[in-house]
């Protein structure tokens, strides 16, 4: 039966606000407890089957490190050939089937994340992941639903845009084919979300999909795999790994059938894996798709013209919301100095006065970095203030791991613009400060345009319309997301589909047409009805 399928149109997802006493608060806690009351041990998922090992490895959470949530399965170069395998036998009968049932196989996943999944999704984030409850609510449920409706949303959108018919007798027709081989999912630890949609994205397309997460959130992986699952996710169509960087690139860059890598994570393993399919092109069927989100330095810039009161909780929440563990934290301001002696105590004040613990106390605002490296690069740099004369902490500066990884957030003022902590990504609660004269706006501009080598996000603070193009003109190439009075931070699918350029990536956008695009090969196909039976045309007569 023939029909004309309409796509039910995206919306975002109401966040929920899990104030004390609520029913969705004390439905969280007590998956939360459930959790940790049922330590699991977590296999791999290669072609639909559940693959253990003899290496297991333990998981704690980051702000409990003596608490053992279970162990999970680490493989070998034989699993990532296996999971090639199971990608490569499901691809034809995944990318014959039709889109609408493809469509509907992530829909019913959006459903049952709102649903029956959310606490365990959001459960599985806190505990593994160190995110509170409204982060890990943002994150790994409304940002994951939205991204699998709104992408079905864009594949409908995609797949109806067809050639103008415009010759009489020929029929003219683009086909959206998957990539031929499978796509490689290299996925990060700090937002459930991208992971879910690393994988899901060019599986919407028809691809199949071999999928390494970070170790920190194999946890939570799980979850997402046991959701897609449950959703009618046919065997082999994404495969789930937990084999170390090297092991698991050696297999897969080398693979004659790697069609494509879905990437988030640093700026310095993606270029190694870009120079990497570079030295091995000769190896592959096609030119592999290269996607993908890396670092950040992201700024705030303000003009003198701006509220106080807005630029503090800005900082605050940009800089120190989930550890500053986002691509996208302010981790770099550029404050007027008219405006510092204003803004310097509200903000060392508001920044001292954060809760910081467990993120089963649902008060704390902070809770812990991710793991032992983090918080050793953190402390280091921390403690490196000391012996600087051009730069002071003035809040935060404590650090402590004897019972989970916990930096207090910090800032530092700095005389220097090109001070350390003002160009690196540190990946954690730390915001520096420079503080310069305000008739030195543009110019302060032009140097923060040139200190980093990254474009992510940024935003301007500013009344004055005059100031703010100021801004959006010098500071064009500098973010990807751009905002205007407010923090950089916090990108809603469907409203700021999000990505950057420099060393921020490719810029490929999440959440939007463009990214789903990537994972396509058009074919045109002409179809003539009557065809020419002479070569001879008009004029050789």
């Amino acid at each position: 039966m023939n029909q004309i399928v309409k796509i039910p149109t995206a919306t975002n997802e109401p966040v929920k606000a899990y104030a004390p006493g609520t029913p969705e608060t004390q439905s969280l806690k007590s998956k939360i407890q459930e959790i940790k009351n049922t330590p699991t041990d977590i296999p791999m998922y290669i072609g639909g089957k559940e693959v253990f090992t003899d290496e297991k490895i333990n998981m704690h959470p980051p702000h409990e490190t003596s608490f053992n949530l279970g162990t999970y399965n680490r493989g070998t170069a034989k699993h990532v050939h296996d999971a090639i395998d199971a990608a490569l036998a499901a691809k034809n009968a995944w990318a014959s089937m039709p889109w609408q049932a493809r469509a509907a196989i992530f829909l019913r996943a959006a459903d049952l994340l709102a649903g029956p999944f959310r606490d365990k999704m959001n459960a599985a984030t806190m505990l593994a992941q160190s995110k509170n409850a409204m982060q890990a609510e943002i994150d790994a449920a409304c940002e994951m639903i939205d991204f699998f409706k709104f992408n079905v949303q864009y594949m409908s959108e995609i797949y109806a845009q067809q050639p103008p018919e415009n010759s009489p007798g020929v029929w003219n027709q683009l086909e959206y084919r998957p990539l031929e081989g499978f796509v490689f999912a290299l996925t990060p630890f700090n937002f459930t979300s991208i992971c879910a949609n690393l994988c899901a994205a060019p599986a919407m397309m028809g691809n199949t999909v071999v999928w390494k997460p970070a170790e920190t959130q194999i946890y939570s992986a799980k979850v997402i795999m046991e959701l897609f699952k449950e959703a009618g996710l046919p065997d082999g169509v994404i495969n789930l790994v937990y084999v170390d960087g090297p092991t698991t690139g050696d297999v897969i860059f080398n693979h004659r059938d790697f069609a494509g890598i879905h990437f988030t994570g640093s700026t310095g393993v993606f270029r190694h894996i870009w120079k990497t399919i570079g030295n091995n092109i000769e190896k592959y069927l096609s030119y592999p798709r290269i996607v993908g989100e890396t670092g950040g330095k992201d700024f705030v810039m303000v003009h003198k013209s701006a509220d106080v009161e807005q630029v503090n909780t800005a900082l605050v929440r940009g800089a120190f919301e989930y550890q500053g563990q986002k691509c996208s934290a302010a981790s770099r301001a550029y404050i007027p100095a008219s405006m510092w002696s204003e803004l310097k105590p509200l903000l060392v004040e508001t920044t001292n006065s954060l809760k910081m613990g467990t993120t089963e106390d649902f008060s704390n605002f902070v809770n812990a970095v991710i793991d032992q490296k983090s918080f050793t690069k953190l402390s280091t740099h921390i403690d490196n203030v000391a012996e600087a004369n051009d730069a002071e902490i003035i809040a935060g500066g404590s650090y402590d791991d004897s019972e989970g990884f916990f930096v207090r957030p910090t800032i530092i003022e700095t005389s220097n613009p090109k001070y350390t902590t003002m160009c690196e990504e540190l990946f954690g609660p730390v915001l520096t400060i420079y503080v310069y004269e305000d008739d030195k706006y543009v110019e302060t501009m032009q140097l923060l345009d040139e200190t980093s080598e990254y474009a992510l996000t940024g935003a301007i603070f500013a009344k004055g319309r005059e100031h703010i193009n100021q801004a959006l003109y010098h500071l064009r190439n500098a973010a990807g997301n751009f905002y205007i009075n407010d923090k950089p931070t916090g990108a809603v699918v469907g409203q700021q589909p999000f990505g950057g350029a420099r060393g921020s990536g490719t810029n490929d956008k999440a959440g939007a047409p463009i990214n789903l695009m990537r994972w396509t090969s058009m074919r045109t196909i002409k179809e003539t009805f009557v065809a020419p039976s002479s070569y001879e045309y008009p004029f050789h007569q």
